[in-house]
């Protein structure tokens, strides 16, 4: 039997999937110039704000989530200096979530996430609510970087979930 939430955070993996990589489709008419230069972003340029999805997406909660194990990482760290390696392993990462969610057990969504912080002390969080924050943190970054595109006078694409789920089989 699964739980009520493992269709709605599959639904949310998916839209992620899906965010993610109409951003990048977007991203990669930037002219590199743009793509690296201070934008004014919290990680500074649209190459910085998209590593750091990688770094906290998948280099430390995905590790967390499915290893159990807490890795030590910058979050500001340049894990991927190469734009094109950048992009697949972007998009490579957000598809490894869905498998994973859809696996869990139904007892699992009741329990919680214990983990080590960045600073090297112990956490826990409700583990739905962990999972809700990974998702709804690489929203919040994918918007700045929305707001970037927009400031660089290039088009941003339509990444809002309402639209996700009024066209899910949309490319």
């Amino acid at each position: 039997m699964t739980h009520p939430f493992h269709a709605h955070f599959v639904q949310l993996a998916r839209y992620n999937a899906w965010a993610t990589a109409r951003l990048l489709d977007a991203v990669a008419h930037v002219p590199d110039a743009d793509y690296r230069r201070d934008a004014g972003l919290f990680f500074r340029s649209v190459h910085g704000t998209l590593n750091h999805l990688l770094v906290a997406e998948q280099l430390l909660w995905f590790v967390r989530f499915a290893e159990g194990i807490s890795p030590r990482v910058a979050l500001d760290a340049e894990a991927e200096p190469d734009r094109a390696r950048l992009d697949q392993r972007l998009r490579a990462g957000t598809l490894r979530w869905e498998p994973l969610i859809a696996a869990l057990p139904a007892e699992r969504w009741a329990g919680t996430l214990d983990y080590t912080t960045m600073r090297g002390t112990a956490a826990s969080l409700p583990f739905a609510g962990g999972l809700a924050h990974v998702f709804n943190h690489s929203t919040h970054h994918r918007g700045q970087i929305t707001a970037a595109l927009t400031a660089l006078g290039r088009p941003a694409p339509v990444i809002d979930l309402v639209y996700y789920l009024q066209n899910p089989s949309q490319p």
